[in-house]
């Protein structure tokens, strides 16, 4: 019995395998058989399956804070110690009598009211002066016929150095709530852009003026 050396049978195993291998990498010749050596096609993947959601670690929301909305104090309608009245630079007043209403410039410079009138004559009745005089509606553009006791007679030096003499009358004046019987001068104030001028003698001690604004307060309507 023939006895065969294990290195030989060691080599021979191994020749074999190498062959082996050879042959299944080596491309088929043109023509032969292509199906045996083509690698099989993976599956497609499971229509049914989608991509998870992506997940949200951190969101940065810019909050912007809402605008505060002041509201101004009520505005003041009374000031000083005596907590008097405040009226505009320029105020609706109602004159009596003949209930006429119309706009006035308060002047803390000045220390007479004066009123536009026309139509002045000084009379005399059971001796006493009184003055007729007429004052214009701006409601109506009507003459007014007016008749008050003389108070005084003024003499006021004009811009042009001429003095004038000029009559002073008591009249009611009513200025929002505030009524008083007040001496005005009557003069020509035509050329005047307001028709009256309230001066201190009505002021003091009755109202505070604030100059930076007007038309503060309620004139009465009037009774007609």
């Amino acid at each position: 019995m023939t006895i065969i050396p294990r290195t030989a049978v060691y080599l021979t195993l191994a020749i074999v395998a190498g062959c082996s291998s050879f042959q299944a990498s080596t491309p088929p010749e043109e023509g032969g058989d292509a199906a045996a050596t083509q690698c099989p096609v993976c599956p497609a993947p499971d229509a049914t399956e989608q991509c998870p959601e992506p997940q949200v670690v951190e969101k940065i929301v810019k909050v912007t804070p809402p605008v505060p909305v002041i509201t101004p104090p009520p505005k003041a309608t009374t000031a000083g110690d005596m907590h008097l009245p405040i009226v505009g630079a320029i105020e609706w007043v109602t004159i009596e009598p003949g209930d006429i209403r119309l706009e006035a410039r308060m002047d803390t410079g000045a220390e007479t009211t004066s009123i536009h009138a026309e139509d002045i004559q000084l009379v005399e009745k059971d001796g006493k002066r009184w003055v007729h005089f007429s004052l214009l509606d701006p409601a109506t553009d009507e003459k007014i016929s007016v008749e008050q006791r003389l108070r005084k007679k003024i003499r006021v030096k004009q811009s042009d150095g001429n003095k004038q003499t000029r009559y002073v009358v008591q009249l009611w004046i009513s200025i929002g709530k505030t009524r008083s019987l007040v001496d005005v001068t009557l003069s020509d104030r035509e050329h005047m852009e307001y028709p009256m001028l309230i001066g201190r003698n009505m002021l003091v001690d009755t109202m505070i003026v604030d100059v930076s604004d007007h038309h503060l307060t309620k004139a009465p309507s009037p009774s007609k």
